[in-house]
């Protein structure tokens, strides 16, 4: 069977940067299950494993506008270091949830300076072109109630 959108796919990925350098893996490990076509991968990577089978190999290059986005200044900003009491020691790459507007957004820390804190509201990713080295494992259809709820059930997927 080959991926289509509502696909079931069960694969081994490396993810890179543009350096070559290792940002995830899950050689070793389980494999990745996911719904084709569902936005449970980012766009890029889903749309260029489309046709591809069980025992596939290829390799993948995912543009920020088909990853996790072009980066937004807007979403860089330094804030008081007084919003962080209780928290004794702030260190770059730090993660924390800030209330914005739009409801709790994860942000970086990204500098920490004598007058604030500069914060990233961006994914980490944003702005990175992505080199993924896939390994398809399984492909096989969808059940109902993996279609109807958009994601994999059972193993490597969602258990309710």
């Amino acid at each position: 069977m080959q991926i289509t959108e509502n696909a079931v796919v069960s694969m081994h990925y490396t993810l890179t940067d543009e350096q070559g350098q290792e940002l995830d893996s899950s050689v070793g490990q389980e494999p990745l299950v996911f719904l084709s076509g569902a936005q449970n991968i980012i766009d890029g990577l889903d749309k260029a494993l489309q046709g591809k089978a069980a025992g596939d190999k290829l390799a993948v290059s995912v543009e920020p506008e088909d990853g996790y986005g072009a980066v937004h200044e807007e979403l860089i900003q330094k804030v008081p270091t007084e919003n962080f009491q209780g928290v004794d020691d702030i260190e770059i790459g730090m993660q924390f949830m800030a209330q914005t507007p739009g409801g709790q957004q994860p942000v970086t820390v990204i500098a920490v300076e004598d007058d604030g804190i500069m914060l990233d509201g961006n994914h980490p990713l944003a702005g990175k072109t992505l080199k993924f080295d896939v390994e398809i494992i399984e492909v096989r259809e969808a059940l109902a109630e993996e279609l109807e709820h958009g994601h994999v059930h059972g193993e490597g997927g969602h258990q309710h």
